[in-house]
């Protein structure tokens, strides 16, 4: 397992999780919830650089079958934009499939509506996405999905 912090994102329509691993690689946890649009990138740039991340996980929707669709182009573009402002930090593409909806019955098994915990299940899924890339690399020994570069 490589040392050093991960940040981990679920790149929503209105909102954007973030969760941080701690410097060993080991744990993720939620980080806070941007909202998506102007300065989003430049907030998780700047989230990056607080943490002095090695790395930035990005969920990368994949349909069921694991094909790509409209949702998938529409993260590859968002990693790319974001690649361009945490170089030379990494970016990297790792399968999110269900992260959401197991965010969203671990937050109602705990009482949370999910109006009140919208935020919350954003962070959720991040830090799924990340915990499981995390615990990929751990198994496997290698950093599990795909790199893209800035454009």
């Amino acid at each position: 397992m490589r040392p050093g912090r991960r940040l981990g994102v679920d790149v929503g329509r209105v909102r954007i999780g973030v969760a941080a691993s701690d410097p060993g690689g080991v744990l993720a946890t939620p980080v806070e919830t941007v909202r998506r649009g102007h300065g989003d990138l430049a907030r998780l740039a700047a989230l990056a650089a607080e943490r002095e991340v090695v790395e930035v996980v990005v969920g990368f929707p994949r349909t069921l079958r694991g094909q790509e669709g409209l949702a998938a182009d529409e993260v590859r573009a968002f990693a790319t934009e974001l690649a361009g402002f945490v170089e030379p930090c990494p970016v990297r593409l790792v399968d999110e499939r269900m992260t959401t909806s197991v965010a969203t019955r671990h937050m109602r098994a705990q009482g949370t509506s999910s109006r009140r915990g919208r935020k919350s299940i954003d962070q959720a899924a991040a830090m799924i996405i990340l915990q499981d890339a995390l615990d990929m690399e751990r198994t496997n020994g290698v950093p599990p999905g795909e790199v893209v570069t800035g454009a």
